[in-house]
């Protein structure tokens, strides 16, 4: 028996989450599910998108599911999604951009995974004006946060099997920060003789990914050359619509699909759940059960192949419910 913490979220993340629990519990693994409050709507009550009573919960089960948080442009209360990075100390993120068939996109093969550091650069948020007509932001790369991360691409690669890891950065410009993110991946490739190392310019990443993503596997970067190339990664594979996600610290995981709270669509049963769906694939494979895993992944290529019973984005007219349904039944 497991303990996962859940986060419904806001938006479309309360129907999203409840698809994936569905699915999850179809596989017969036993888990109890802790549910608690994050997003705009725990405010009220709570005061804060980020309750002290969530934080509580998922150091205490070490595994959350966590719907999408809507970040208020401009006001409001600091980014959610980047305060439960900072207090539980998940350092890395990770996303998967897999194409399945079915799922409309210019290319034929499409499976990358993207790392990227997830607490520092300019993410930290660190800015300051510098007279009425310019402003600075300070950009942090450590030692200690280029290791973590990139030893966390190199387990990856190693546990999943994966044959490269391909480390993104300007270094060329950026001598000191991005050579630093750099030069510690260097080194930690060195304890893994398994895995193909390479480096690219960032910039010349996002143009051979657009040519030839199926040359590539595992890439790893700092936080914002991720924050870019991880939603280039999954348009490869025809959108954000199945692309599941995690964010990873030391003995404490959060799991989330990569698309927002989409607002708009919240309560139309509407939206894909499939990312959502995957994202729970994604833990189950964390948590050690990889044949469940399999499975519910299996289903989902099954029902977005056949093409029936999916919704308006893979070119069907099934609802959120109906697609997590027909999932159900695969697996």
């Amino acid at each position: 028996m497991y303990r996962v913490t859940y986060i419904p979220g806001d938006g479309i993340g309360p129907e999203v989450v409840a698809a994936a629990i569905q699915v999850v519990n179809a596989t017969g693994v036993e888990i109890e599910w802790e549910e608690a409050p994050g997003g705009q709507v725990a405010i009220p009550e709570h005061g804060s998108p980020v309750p002290a009573v969530t934080l509580e919960s998922i150091r205490r089960n070490r595994v959350a599911l966590k719907g999408p948080l809507t970040n208020v442009v401009g006001k409001g209360f600091p980014s959610p999604n980047m305060t439960l990075r900072k207090e539980l100390d998940l350092y890395a993120n990770l996303r998967l951009a897999k194409l399945y068939p079915g799922v409309r996109s210019r290319f034929e093969q499409v499976d990358l995974v993207a790392i990227r550091e997830s607490m520092e650069d300019t993410f930290q948020g660190v800015e300051q004006k510098v007279g009425e007509d310019a402003a600075v932001a300070l950009k942090f790369i450590t030692r200690r946060g280029a290791e973590r991360a990139s030893r966390f691409a190199f387990e990856y690669a190693r546990q999943e099997g994966r044959k490269k890891v391909t480390v993104l950065h300007k270094a060329n410009i950026l001598k000191l920060t991005d050579g630093l993110f750099l030069r510690t991946a260097q080194q930690v490739a060195q304890d893994y003789p398994e895995v193909e190392f390479e480096e690219r310019m960032v910039d010349n990443m996002c143009m051979q990914l657009v040519l030839k993503p199926e040359q590539y596997d595992v890439l790893l970067m700092p936080n914002v050359y991720g924050d870019l190339v991880m939603d280039l990664a999954a348009a490869l594979a025809g959108g954000l619509g199945m692309g599941p996600g995690g964010n990873f610290g030391d003995g404490v995981a959060v799991f989330e699909s990569v698309h927002g709270s989409v607002p708009k669509y919240a309560g139309l049963d509407k939206v894909n759940p499939g990312a959502m769906i995957l994202t729970g694939a994604l833990m189950l494979r964390h948590l050690g059960e990889v044949d469940a895993a399999n499975r519910i992944e299996s289903a989902v290529a099954a029902v977005v192949r056949d093409g029936i019973h999916v919704t308006y984005d893979l070119g069907g007219r099934a609802g959120t419910r109906e697609m997590a349904e027909a999932i159900v039944v695969r697996v």
